[in-house]
């Protein structure tokens, strides 16, 4: 899509839609880059803010989904020294049948 057919699909969204993300499957191998997932990046600030917005993700820590979760400081490639930007990923995983059994006989 172009930018401005990004920008009215974005418009036309219901504010507040549910989050639905589909879990990734267990034992999945391999990479994740085309299941759902987020993907933050910039100051601490701004990576809360959006994450202040996101907080029915949360509801997907329990006994069937767990939350992949990775907040750190941005390291530059060539010198490995810190830099002032963050990064932030999110995703959701399906939980194996054995820890949905712990979690529903012990909550």
């Amino acid at each position: 899509m172009r930018k401005a057919e990004i920008l009215k699909h974005w418009q036309a969204l219901d504010a507040d839609l549910p989050i639905k993300p589909c879990p990734v499957l267990y034992k999945h191998k391999g990479s994740t880059f085309d299941e759902d997932g987020i993907r933050i990046t910039g100051s601490r600030v701004f990576i809360d803010s959006v994450l202040s917005t996101l907080k029915g993700l949360l509801s997907c820590e329990n006994g069937k989904t767990r939350l992949q979760l990775a907040y750190s400081q941005s390291v530059c490639k060539e010198s490995g020294e810190k830099l002032d930007s963050y990064q932030c990923y999110v995703q959701v995983y399906d939980r194996g049948p054995q820890a949905q059994m712990v979690n529903k006989l012990f909550g």
